[in-house]
């Protein structure tokens, strides 16, 4: 059946007909919804995953046992699971792997711009890199055929553009192979020093098999072009732009297959131009293989190594004529992302600015912690780094710094990565205060479960770690809970906290106000009588609130009256809905 259908939905699909029997994820932005599709099909077990490294060990322990696996990712999520990675290119498999790795040029949401191509060279594996929809179905299917022919993990590498875009597939029926049955094998799947060196010649020997499969695989191809002056080499979301701005006019090869690389293909492809181009997102991957190959090209001379692709920017490099599209006829406004009204962490962030306290970050939506008027956060490095780097932060300036120096971290983060650095702290004795933002939910990504939430991936209730407990058993004697939505409680516990003379951990719990079982009090409005216009109630940067005439006033549309604003004002004049401001 033909349909409309989004990248990675396309990508789940092509789990599912492929036979995957088990499922084991991060979320992350931009890849997360293909495993929160794949979850709606029956015959597939899946599961969100702590983090990415337990993730895709997971997925290699359901291989092991037989059955096709899968484990997804964005780009920075393939830093924490290197390790198995690596490793898993030596040990093989036994049911067919599949990687999934999202990358997000442009940084649309993330911390930066990794080109995860260098990991299928690196490690040695097999990368496939679909340009829509279509070919993202097949290229999952294709996947585990390679996975299981070639005895290897394989890569498929998604970006942003084709991730969360939709163009047409065909749909099939799925086929789930016979499990392949375990077989005790010690010197294949333990990798100690006397195995792992007879694997290597193993690994390259494969990585030679590969190549000569990419030679002549269909996904590698060559599209004739009328002007044999330019021939362009290009994969991915780069492919469409290139399509879009040059036709048929130059030659085309078009890698469906990025690692590892053909060589007598593109060495013939570059003879039958009199120009060779390369135009690829992020790294000259391509390009530096070209390159070693001895043939001379254009590419990151030319397109920036930087940022993403567009019609535009490719034909304006080529030197193409193009529709640069009509102007609006107004400045769309300025959006800043800014917490959601009622967002749990505002209290608990205006407390620490207020505070003065150095503020030691984590990744998620209380990143926008950072941002004015709040601005009480000073680093965010990856996940989990906030509570490691007070440890070190602190241990480096002693007293000096451990009475006012916080670490934060989400429920979600600190699951995935921040319990090894916690327990550093009470292990090597800094006296540092680490405050769990507890919203109930991994809100960043849109509102999967984790291991503390109680409920599992589709909705079912699920094992359930309680924070205060795990805190404690790792040796922490002060942990205390807070409703962040109550200020005078939250003023105590910090100075409390940073007074204390020992490691402490405060829990700022309330759920995330978009979370749709959370039910709201009526919205607050304004006395104008009672108003002074002091803007105390703009410090906490709420979207609800806004000055008007000098006078503060509510968006009853968006106010969910959590009542932070209201013990910002000295005058009285919040109040509840229901009377006129």
């Amino acid at each position: 059946m033909r349909q409309l259908m989004l990248g990675n939905a396309a990508v789940a699909r092509g789990l599912y007909e492929a036979g995957c029997c088990v499922i084991s994820s991060y979320p992350g932005t931009p890849s997360t919804e293909i495993t929160e599709e794949a979850a709606k099909y029956d015959e597939i077990y899946c599961e969100w995953a702590p983090n990415e490294k337990v993730a895709m060990e997971a997925a290699f322990g359901a291989s092991l046992a037989g059955k096709r696996s899968f484990c997804g990712m964005k780009h920075v999520g393939l830093n924490v699971a290197a390790d198995p990675l690596f490793t898993m290119s030596y040990t093989g498999v036994n049911g067919g792997v599949v990687i999934g790795v999202a990358d997000d040029a442009g940084m649309h949401s993330s911390q930066n711009e990794q080109d995860s191509r260098h990991y299928a060279r690196a490690a040695k594996l097999p990368m496939l890199e679909p340009a829509d929809s279509a070919e993202g179905l097949a290229f999952a299917k294709l996947a585990y055929e390679l996975s299981e022919q070639f005895d290897t993990p394989v890569l498929l590498k998604m970006c942003t553009r084709i991730a969360h875009s939709q163009s047409v597939v065909e749909t099939g029926e799925r086929i789930e192979p016979p499990a392949k049955p375990y077989e005790k094998n010690i010197a294949k799947y333990v990798m100690m020093p006397g195995n792992a060196i007879r694997r290597h010649p193993f690994v390259e020997e494969r990585t030679r098999k590969l190549r000569e499969w990419a030679e002549t695989a269909e996904i590698n191809r060559v599209e004739h072009g009328e002007d044999h002056k330019l021939g362009i080499i290009t994969s991915s979301t780069s492919y469409q732009y290139v399509k879009e701005v040059c036709g048929d006019r130059f030659p085309i090869l078009k890698l469906g297959m990025v690692w590892p690389l053909p060589v007598q293909k593109i060495k013939d492809f570059a003879a039958s131009v009199s120009l060779l181009c390369v135009v690829e997102e992020l790294d000259g991957f391509i390009e530096t293989w070209c390159r070693e190959l001895g043939l001379s090209l254009v590419g990151k001379d030319c397109f920036p190594p930087e940022g993403e692709l567009s019609q535009t920017a490719v034909a304006e490099k080529l030197g193409l004529p193009h529709d640069k599209g009509a102007a609006l006829a107004e400045t769309i406004p300025n959006r800043p992302p800014v917490m959601c009204p009622g967002c749990p962490h505002r209290g608990l962030f205006y407390t620490l600015n207020r505070n003065k306290c150095t503020v030691l970050g984590d990744i998620g939506c209380y990143t926008l912690g950072a941002v004015a008027p709040l601005a009480a956060m000073e680093m965010t490095l990856c996940m989990g780094a906030s509570v490691s780097a007070i440890h070190g932060f602190n241990k480096a300036l002693g007293a000096e710094a451990e009475g006012r120096t916080v670490a934060v971290i989400g429920d979600s983060t600190f699951m995935h990565s921040g319990m090894t650095g916690l327990a550093n702290i009470a292990y090597n004795q800094s006296n540092s205060t680490v405050i769990i933002l507890d919203n109930s939910i991994t809100g960043m990504t849109g509102h999967q479960q984790n291991p503390t939430t109680g409920y599992n991936i589709k909705g079912d209730p699920a094992g359930k770690i309680d924070l205060e407990a795990l805190c404690r058993a790792m040796g922490f004697h002060r942990v205390r809970v807070v409703d962040p939505y109550d200020l005078e409680a939250c003023d105590r516990a910090v100075k409390e906290e940073l007074a204390a003379a020992e490691p402490s951990v405060i829990i700022s719990r309330r759920p995330c106000a978009l979370l749709k079982y959370v039910k709201h009090k009526p919205p607050l409005s304004v006395d104008p009588d009672k108003c002074k216009g002091c803007k105390s109630c703009m410090r906490i940067g709420c979207p609800a609130v806004s000055i008007k005439d000098g006078k503060a006033r509510i968006d009853a549309t968006q106010c969910v009256g959590c009542g932070v604003c209201e013990q910002l004002c000295k005058f009285g004049a919040f109040q509840s809905a229901g009377k006129e401001a």
